[in-house]
């Protein structure tokens, strides 16, 4: 199953682009967070230089229904927090993406992971347009589960190619040296192999191209 890393850009006019922006050097790290049919509640960590003046103006942010700071320190602070403005959460929920928190919102722009099915994730970036959130795509990495994919005998000879340097450049082993090393026929061992990479490929391929590039 994808994984895709996206950098949200958030629309200025939300309460937390509009602290972010207005205060580039502090992070926000969204670690909880549960939306409503139209309010999101959620636990968010700040981290500034200059704390005070960013609690304050959260303070002062009509969007922002209940504020409470949970612990602070010197320079960083846990603000549980009720907003009528949840588009990322609502974007999220609609797609039925799960969440993986933390979201790391630094300048106006959320940095997240998603983990889910292609079509889950065309639906998430669907939602992005739908609600006006402007999007790149980071990186995709595939998931590629072994035992579902391959059998034991090809896995134990995929193992096996590895370790001797099969896969190396340059290449420090034979195919003749993997099938006496297993005590195969060396057809066996190539029809094998060929079968497994073929087999890891196609399910590499399957998932792979689940959003666009940019929005």
């Amino acid at each position: 199953m994808p994984t895709a890393r996206l950098a949200v850009t958030l629309p200025a006019d939300t309460w937390i682009a509009d602290l972010s922006l207005r205060y580039p050097d502090a992070t926000f790290r969204v670690l909880a967070a549960l939306p409503d049919d139209e309010t999101g509640v959620g636990l968010v960590e700040i981290t500034a230089p200059d704390l005070e003046t960013v609690l304050s103006r959260l303070d002062e942010t009509p969007d922002v229904r209940v504020f409470e700071v949970l612990h602070r320190g010197d320079d960083r602070a846990l603000v549980q927090f009720e907003t009528d403005e949840p588009l990322l959460l609502l974007s999220i929920r609609n797609s039925r993406a799960p969440f993986e928190p933390p979201v790391t919102i630094v300048d106006g722009v959320a940095d997240l992971e998603i983990t889910a099915s292609r079509d889950r994730l065309s639906s998430l970036a669907d939602q992005f347009r739908t609600f006006g959130l402007e999007f790149d795509v980071r990186s995709v990495r595939t998931s590629v589960d072994p035992e579902s994919v391959v059998s034991d005998r090809q896995h134990e000879l995929i193992e096996t190619a590895i370790d001797l340097g099969y896969y190396d450049t340059p290449r420090t082993c034979t195919l003749t040296a993997i099938a006496d090393h297993l005590d195969i026929a060396k057809s066996t061992a190539s029809e094998r192999l060929h079968r497994a990479e073929s087999a890891i490929i196609r399910a590499f391929v399957a998932d792979a191209g689940v959003v666009d590039e940019r929005s």
